[in-house]
């Protein structure tokens, strides 16, 4: 009989003890932490909870910071002294740059360091300052490729501006308001493309990329910046009337004139004679409609174009079959092809008539 009474003892003290951990189960499961979601391999609704895991993220791994981890190591400060004259009261430049050489090559802009500038000096992400010589500029673009001589140099990639588009991601790497900031990293998006931008005196830049990346005195010459960690642009100017708004080279009219400077050693600007106002120039220029090509304001007197018969008011379609719509795709044209090649022009006369005119590119004198 005790054996019995045990028996029966036993089992519901079992039996208490299985309700009891059911009940302390289904407690957490009802109390605890969760979130909604769903089980792998079970076919449930998004009611089922879910117990949340403590987040194991690491810091210093969104894209934008492997991106600056990437390419900072590339950006430089340029410092730039043109010495006084008697014409001149002497000049100092102070900007970024970026190198995309191992041989030392540098991109920055014409009005960081001049062909005109004494002495310039480039400082390294290591901490190293080495000299450097402008191997050639352009005041129109805005653009200059230094040379320094070093080793253990780190080189960016540079990607494709012609594909842009409005939204993309754009981040700056530069040295705003001079070296004391080097190497301050911002980001935003491309606010615009084909943009075109004048000054009080008249000069104009074209066909640049408008981003709201903070852009400030400093930057000019650095580069900006895809999600790739692949340059997509020069930054150069900023409209300081306007808030969110910086400007920047595209790369592609950089890539020829590099690959001249890499394999001769220089780069000759070639022209054909004329210059031209693209669609979104048009803007600017009273009594111009311009809804495809280039439009030919003005013709150097004795140029190629000009003895080829080509005449102000004359539309130019196409650059050997390939369509140009703005400025930077017709000067990235002719500078892949180079001095002493020739093109062939479709030409839309006032008459409207078209005509395939060959032209043989000749070097633009400093």
């Amino acid at each position: 009989m005790e054996r019995g009474n045990s028996k029966f003892s036993y089992f519901i003290s079992s039996f208490i003890g299985v309700l009891v951990g059911v009940g302390l189960v289904l407690a957490i499961i009802r109390y605890g932490p969760f979130v909604k979601g769903t089980v792998k391999d079970k076919n449930i609704n998004s009611q089922t909870l879910v117990i949340q895991q403590p987040s194991s993220k690491k810091t210093g791994t969104s894209t934008i910071s492997i991106v600056a981890k990437n390419l900072m190591p590339a950006v430089v400060g340029v410092t730039s002294t043109i010495n006084p004259t008697a014409t001149s009261k002497g000049e100092s430049g102070i900007g970024s740059g970026i190198i995309v050489d191992k041989k030392g090559y540098i991109l920055t802009n014409n009005h960081v360091a001049s062909k005109q500038a004494n002495d310039i000096t480039v400082s390294l992400f290591d901490g190293r300052d080495l000299k450097g010589k402008v191997v050639w500029a352009d005041e129109g673009l805005d653009l200059a490729v230094l040379k320094i001589t070093g080793d253990n140099l780190t080189v960016a990639p540079l990607g494709n501006s012609k594909i842009l588009t409005v939204g993309d991601t754009a981040i700056a790497i530069g040295n705003p308001l001079g070296l004391t900031f080097q190497r301050t990293v911002t980001s935003g998006i491309i606010s615009a493309i084909n943009r075109t931008i004048g000054d009080a005196s008249g000069f104009f830049m074209e066909d640049l990329i408008q981003t709201d990346a903070s852009i400030n005195p400093g930057n000019s010459g650095g580069p900006l910046i895809n999600i790739n960690s692949e340059v997509i642009g020069i930054n150069t100017v900023k409209v300081t009337s306007a808030e969110g708004m910086g400007f920047a080279i595209p790369i592609n009219i950089v890539k020829p004139i590099l690959k001249s400077i890499e394999e001769k050693g220089n780069f000759v600007t070639p022209i054909i004679g004329i210059q031209g106002i693209d669609k979104q120039m048009a803007g600017f220029v009273s009594d111009i409609k311009v809804k495809n090509g280039i439009y030919v304001y003005e013709v150097k007197s004795g140029s190629p174009a000009d003895v080829k018969g080509i005449e102000k008011g004359d539309i130019i379609l196409s650059v050997n079959g390939s369509l140009v719509n703005t400025m930077i795709e017709f000067r990235s044209t002719l500078y892949s092809v180079g001095v002493g090649n020739s093109v062939t022009l479709k030409v839309k006369g006032s008459d409207k008539k078209e005509s395939n005119i060959n032209i043989k590119l000749v070097g633009l004198a400093d």
